[in-house]
């Protein structure tokens, strides 16, 4: 079955698109898969900048053009001009992908507030500030857009040790609906991809393969793969995604359906503590 044609200020072919930390892991798979579907990619990191390059690189591969910039997140709002200087060099931008994220492994009891707000400023305020200029872009182009959010299962579950992390996904999760309502009569969809573990250097298993990370309380057995959740993204770049808005697509290995079911099967305290 075909589909219908888009409409006025809609999408048609996505041409170029901006992954904030993309020098690296969940970031760069994503940069990777949207190059490898033709779009010109701008590419940011925080202290790596050889990963970007090498990100940069792998994306070229594809025939695209590809741009590298610094982005510190804690550095707001001037750093989200950065923005502006990838789409001036990429002639606009279709799609951003705000994937740039830190956290934290600290009691809220015994954080300090710099930490709480170093944290929440990466993975909220960079969110907003990255995603509205973007979508200034996008308003005054006329071609609609793509914004995505790279949240967390914790968008939508707590973990202890993880307050400031879990706040600022939350508040993601609950900006990209907002984002939803305001940006759709310009014909930009707003959407976020919630991974649950993904073996990935943030999770310390830079190069471990997923299908050998045995994980019990995960229904389908193991972690996920950064790929996984890159091609969830490219999906929502697509006009194929067109009618897709205010929705948490999660990649989880049926990780959230199992509250119940494993607040059922915990034989100790251990998980009020971090480890």
């Amino acid at each position: 079955m075909a589909l219908p044609a888009p409409t006025a200020g809609e999408t048609a072919d996505p041409r170029t698109a901006i992954v904030t930390g993309s020098d690296s892991g969940i970031g760069r798979a994503i940069a990777v898969a949207l190059a490898g579907g033709g779009l010109d990619v701008g590419v940011t990191y925080h202290r790596d900048r050889e990963g970007a390059e090498d990100t940069a690189r792998e994306a070229r591969s594809h025939g695209v053009s590809a741009h590298v910039r610094r982005l510190d997140l804690t550095e707001l709002p001037e750093a989200a001009g950065v923005v502006d200087e990838l789409a001036d060099e990429l002639g606009g931008v279709d799609v951003l992908v705000n994937c740039a994220g830190t956290g934290s492994a600290e009691l809220a009891l015994d954080m300090d507030f710099d930490t709480w707000r170093q944290v929440v400023s990466v993975d909220l305020d960079g969110v907003f500030a990255c995603s509205q200029r973007a979508a200034r872009r996008m308003v005054a182009a006329g071609r609609g857009g793509r914004i995505i959010t790279i949240t967390s299962v914790h968008e939508h579950a707590p973990r202890v040790g993880a307050a400031p992390y879990c706040a600022a996904k939350a508040g993601a999760g609950a900006l990209t609906k907002v984002l939803a309502l305001e940006l759709a009569r310009h014909g930009i969809t707003v959407n976020s991809v919630a991974p649950g573990e993904i073996s990935t250097p943030m999770t310390g298993q830079a190069d471990a393969d997923p299908r050998a990370q045995e994980r019990p309380g995960v229904p389908l057995g193991r972690t996920g793969d950064a790929r996984e959740v890159a091609a969830a993204v490219a999906f929502l770049a697509t006009p194929a995604a067109a009618y897709i808005t205010g929705a948490s697509l999660v990649v989880d290995g049926g990780m959230l359906l199992m509250g119940p079911q494993a607040g059922g099967e915990l034989g100790t305290h251990e998980w009020r503590t971090i480890g």
